[in-house]
């Protein structure tokens, strides 16, 4: 396969339940991060396989230690309030935000503005 060469690049079925596995380096990187970061997810909801899968093998890593309490926090930001993904990211460690804005479009940016708001010190 030629990665320089979009057209030659064949994605099978076996290819993606490897990629599931998290153990590229990047992946290793990332549960790395996880475990011991804050963690912003921005883009993400539970319709995403991967975004589930790691979230709950995370939590699985975690709920197996004695430094569980310990766990950074997490969040993920929520274009739209759904009940369901709240409860179901909660109970996986991750606190959502729920934008206010009632154009989706514009729900990136507000947030990002109010962060950026935040930092600087001004909220």
């Amino acid at each position: 396969m030629d990665t320089l060469c979009p057209r030659s690049l064949v994605v099978t079925e076996s290819d993606y339940f490897e990629r599931l596995e998290f153990e590229s380096p990047l992946d290793l990187k990332l549960r790395s991060d996880v475990l011991g970061r804050t963690i912003l997810f921005v883009g993400y909801s539970l319709k995403d396989l991967n975004l589930r899968l790691l979230l709950y093998k995370l939590k699985r890593t975690w709920d197996g230690t004695a430094y569980a309490k310990r766990r950074p926090l997490s969040f993920i930001l929520l274009v739209r309030p759904d009940v369901v993904q709240e409860e179901v990211l909660g109970s996986r460690g991750v606190s959502p935000i729920v934008s206010d804005a009632l154009d989706p479009d514009e729900a990136l940016p507000e947030f990002f503005d109010r962060l950026l708001e935040m930092v600087r010190g001004g909220g």
